[in-house]
């Protein structure tokens, strides 16, 4: 053979390992939204609501009807999405407070974090609900950058932060999904050219609910719907700006929910649609949340999957993705989605615990959900009414109302769940003690004084 015919050769083939080895992972971005409930999406049933954008993510990719929350409240579930681990595992039982000394333990790896071995540029825009001290708050947590409201915005916590600081102390709210969409888009303007994790946690619509102005009137469902239509707005703006750099094709878009609807907050509370209850419980309205994914040439469009997902799935999903190797030596609680989204395969197990605080409350195992005995709740201003049941029975898929009971007439299929579950718990071995999220105030000055006057006027 020639010279310059092995010369050719060795070039070509050093031009394709070189090619090879940088190739470039994919972009994820990950769209959260704010206890959005199982019916407010047109998608997902919704007829007094349009999604066109949200459901174009559905439409070219892939919907998840039994996709879960980790938690039925914020901050524990926001944790087990960025770490891909039961919230219970780093002691987050509840949400933390602008009052919390406390947040997302820093030993905790998060999505950013491990995507960083990569060289991903990583980012969030929106809320973060973590934990407000420096040691907490996402640049501590692998994020490049970080701007949003750190807390819920019914919180006494309503500012913009840029990195650690403080750049905004009179939000006008009626901007928040305008203000966070313009800042995403800018932060996939900036790193188009690398990967990038941009997470996207809109504070709506959490109450109190704002919307903008082009917006206010747009739906069919009052104010409740305007927010979700823009919303929509923002997840189509995103997507076009993908569209329009030539990225869709090597970007991953997930859209999900931290938990289902605040039904206490009425026509502000959102719609759990056929499941039972929403936010504060763990019936399926209150943990399965609407759940979409797209990757242009990359997932089969259309597809439906109907098995159980969760949402600490996505943290080994992506990871393998990127090609990230996980430590075998760290417990891992989500399981990879990639035959799934990629294959049109199957999650890895079928079974999910379901969680009060740091009491296991419910059991999935395939089609059969058991909850145990629950005494009731007689309704506050801020957690609805909920009626007192036995130990309940039911079969998910036929009934995801969750308002047929079958355990005494299946009391064998019932014992069985029972069984599974305190395994699937001891399976998970020793967790910490909860995490302190805020203390109460030392009022005795004011009974003092209150005892004083009393004792004044009995004089």
């Amino acid at each position: 053979m020639k010279l310059t015919s092995i010369a050719v050769i060795l070039s070509l083939f050093a031009f394709s390992c070189s090619t090879e080895q940088t190739e470039r992972p994919p972009n994820i971005i990950h769209i959260f939204a704010d206890d959005l409930g199982y019916g407010d999406l047109s998608s997902f049933g919704a007829t007094d609501i349009s999604t066109p954008n949200i459901d174009r993510i559905a439409n070219e990719g892939i919907k998840f009807t039994d996709f879960y929350s980790a938690a039925h409240v914020c901050s524990p579930s926001r944790a087990a999405l960025m770490t891909g681990r039961l919230p219970q595992r780093m002691g987050i039982h509840g949400v933390f407070f602008p009052q919390s000394y406390t947040g997302m333990p820093e030993e905790e790896e998060t999505i950013a974090e491990k995507l960083k071995e990569k060289n991903y540029a990583t980012g969030i825009v929106g809320k973060w609900h973590l934990g407000h001290m420096q040691k907490f708050l996402p640049l501590q947590q692998g994020f490049d950058s970080y701007f949003g409201i750190p807390y819920s915005n019914d919180m006494e916590s309503v500012v913009y932060l840029e990195g650690n600081d403080v750049v905004n102390y009179d939000v006008d709210q009626h901007y928040t999904t305008k203000t966070y969409t313009e800042k995403a888009v800018e932060f996939i303007e900036n790193h188009k050219a690398e990967p990038f994790f941009l997470y996207l946690p809109h504070n709506m619509p959490h109450v109190p609910l704002y919307v903008s102005k082009d917006f206010d009137g747009s739906s069919n469902r009052g104010l409740y719907g305007d927010v979700i239509q823009e919303i929509d707005w923002s997840v189509g703006e995103i997507l076009n700006k993908l569209e329009k750099d030539g990225l869709l094709e090597n970007t991953l878009v997930i859209f999900s929910s931290d938990n289902g609807p605040w039904l206490v907050m009425e026509d502000h509370g959102g719609s759990a649609g056929h499941l039972r209850e929403g936010k504060q419980f763990t019936f399926d309205g209150g943990m399965r949340v609407p759940t979409m994914a797209m990757w242009k040439g990359k997932i089969e469009p259309s597809q439906v999957y109907k098995g159980l997902a969760s949402q600490m799935d996505w943290f080994p999903t992506i990871m393998n993705l990127a090609g990230i190797n996980l430590n075998p030596e760290r417990a891992i609680d989500g399981k990879d989605l990639t035959e799934v989204l990629l294959n049109n395969g199957k999650r890895d197990g079928d079974e999910y615990l379901f969680f009060d605080g740091g009491e296991v409350e419910a059991f999935r195992k395939g089609d059969w959900k058991m909850k145990m005995p629950y005494r009731g709740y007689a309704g506050s201003r801020g957690k609805s009414a909920v009626a007192p049941h036995d130990t309940l029975l039911v079969n998910i898929k036929n009934n995801p109302e969750e308002d047929i009971n079958l355990f005494e007439v299946n009391r064998a299929k019932g014992l069985e769940l029972i069984t599974q579950m305190k395994l699937a718990h001891e399976a998970l071995g020793e967790l910490p003690p909860a995490q302190v999220l805020r203390t109460s105030a030392d009022n005795s000055h004011y009974l003092h004084v209150q005892e004083r006057h009393k004792n004044d006027a009995k004089n």
